[in-house]
């Protein structure tokens, strides 16, 4: 890159112990600059290690393996140019508002007098003037974001980090926000010459962003970027902005090659981390856009916005419906096929059987477990025998999660049945349900 770089990660990874002892890697060669002048957004599914490699960069905590650096030299704790501001607010509730926004300089061992009137600067540019003898309580969630917006500002950071920073708002107040942090930075009223920003909103990544990077899971790498060349402000419901928004999309449900073929969902392996999503979201976004007004084909960020559901939520559900043939998704749009739209007019009993003969087809961990329990001549074995087996793909706790979303699948499509009293499945014609 041409201009001064303020950030660099260089082979990046980092592993957290899991409840049960072993080793679990969150983040795996990562490669990544900031340079001056730029609004990076990271998006990316649960387990991708987003807010884990934006805490790497404040020096919160640091990597196992590779190098960090701020301005070409070497993170080895909290840096005085980088601020951060957290999903939570992350305020001292005793303390007021203005006392909140002077900590940071307190810290830095700023005098009192001049501490008050930076104080009183920052927070009349972010709409808070008259409210520094205000305590945390007093104040709405934007109001509560703003100080934490302030109190990272008032320091001058070189690098502003934003985790999730909008996400605890609702919509209003949260675009309200961006858009005076947009107005900010364009107009140079900031000292700040970088801006990170992690994301689980793609509508706002791609309004913000100048790139916008895209992290896969289990451990998290970067795995794609797309550059955003358009001027700021931006309009969503630009054509150029909601083709972007269609891109990210697409490149978001779009499963890792080395997981499964394209439009091949039988090559997935028998520990493929199943999505976690549940029988009432599957049932909901299929009867959502059966109805009027998607009619069976639905653009994404509509879809979203009609389920009242975050991305993050809604993502894999969009993976189970491809995976379970009920769905096709392409880009920025879902579409219900042929098989989808018989389940969504079949009485009860029909959408189980359905349900249950997909799963067999498509999700080999469900097959094998069929096939386990009727070659078992007493027809019923313990769930721990095929928790070992999947721990031999991964961690422990998600080998948990994994059995647990075969389980809920296969008892509603009568595939197998559980007993949560002893841990055991059963053939459905064996058990007492």
């Amino acid at each position: 890159m041409g201009k001064n770089l303020l950030i660099e990660l260089g082979g990046v990874a980092k592993s957290f112990l899991a409840a049960d002892g072993t080793a679990r890697t969150v983040l795996d060669k990562v490669d990544f600059q900031l340079a001056e002048g730029e609004i990076v957004a990271l998006l990316g599914k649960s387990g991708s290690g987003k807010s884990t490699l934006l805490r790497i960069m404040a020096g919160l905590i640091p990597a196992d393996h590779g190098q960090v650096s701020y301005r070409q030299k070497p993170i080895y704790g909290p840096v005085a140019g980088i601020a951060m501001v957290f999903q939570s607010f992350a305020l001292f509730p005793w303390l007021t508002v203005q006392q909140n926004v002077e900590l940071g300089l307190e810290a830095q061992g700023v005098a009192p007098d001049e501490r008050e009137k930076r104080a009183d600067a920052v927070l009349e540019m972010i709409g808070l003037a008259g409210f520094g003898g205000a305590l945390p309580r007093e104040l709405s969630g934007g109001m509560k974001q703003r100080v934490g917006i302030a109190r990272a500002l008032v320091t001058n950071p070189d690098i502003l980090l934003m985790d999730e920073a909008f996400s605890a708002l609702d919509v209003l107040t949260g675009e309200t926000l961006r858009n005076d942090m947009l107005e900010l930075w364009d107009g140079d009223k900031i000292p700040t010459k970088g801006i990170l920003i992690v994301s689980h909103n793609i509508e706002e990544a791609v309004m913000m962003a100048d790139r916008v990077i895209i992290l896969s899971s289990d451990p998290g790498r970067i795995r794609v970027e797309v550059k955003i060349d358009l001027p700021r402000p931006r309009d969503a419901d630009g054509v150029e902005v909601r083709a972007l928004i269609d891109e990210v999309y697409g490149l978001m449900t779009m499963r890792p090659a080395q997981e499964v073929a394209p439009g091949m969902p039988t090559t997935l392996h028998l520990g493929y981390r199943l999505p976690e999503t549940d029988i009432t979201r599957i049932e909901g976004v299929l009867d959502l856009l059966a109805d009027t007004p998607f009619d069976g084909h639905a653009d994404l960020p509509q879809l979203a916005e009609e389920s009242e559901l975050a991305d993050e939520e809604l993502f894999p559900t969009y993976e189970a419906l491809g995976m379970l043939g009920l769905a096709h998704v392409d880009k920025g749009d879902i579409m219900l096929t042929a098989l989808g739209r018989n389940y969504v007019e079949a009485d009860q009993a029909q959408k189980q059987e359905i349900f249950g003969q997909q799963l067999l087809t498509h999700v080999p961990l469900a097959a094998h477990i069929r096939r386990s329990l009727e070659d078992e001549p007493s027809g019923n074995l313990a769930e721990k025998r095929f928790l070992d087996l999947l721990e031999e793909f991964m961690e422990a706790d998600k080998a948990k999660r994994v059995l647990e979303v075969a389980i809920e699948w296969g008892r509603y499509g009568e595939v197998y049945s559980y007993d949560y009293h002893t841990g055991r499945l059963t053939l459905p014609e064996q058990s007492e349900d």
